[in-house]
């Protein structure tokens, strides 16, 4: 198993990650799907996203990614100094593992009945 999947994911890393698996996007892009995606439940401010980008990168997990000249994204009028970012094949095996670490915990809430609306199997 690779080191990076090995690496237990804060809350703000996992969700950045989670976002950046289905393809590159600029912080403000990352924002709003992460607050579209949990309900509004998770509101990531911009100084602790960019803190936690910086982290993914010096890690390895999430890499810059460049624009090829003439190349928009999300449309017209995009704003060309934007800085983009992409998952690596690491932040995707460690978002992986997280996910899974997660799972197995839910499996085991549930065997205990502390979710609430779900009976044990």
């Amino acid at each position: 198993m690779a080191r990076d999947a090995l690496l237990t994911l804060t809350p703000t890393a996992f969700e950045i990650l989670l976002t950046l698996a289905d393809g590159e996007r600029h912080g403000y892009g990352i924002l709003v799907e992460v607050e579209e995606r949990t309900g509004g439940r998770v509101r990531l401010r911009p100084g602790s996203l960019y803190r936690a980008l910086h982290r993914l990168l010096e890690q390895d997990l999430v890499e810059g990614a460049e624009a090829a000249p003439g190349d928009r994204r999300e449309g017209e009028g995009e704003d060309e100094r934007r800085r983009y970012y992409r998952i690596t094949a690491g932040g995707l095996a460690a978002v992986r593992n997280e996910a899974e670490r997660m799972a197995r915990s839910v499996r085991a809430a549930r065997a205990k009945a502390l979710i609430p609306g779900e009976e044990a199997p």
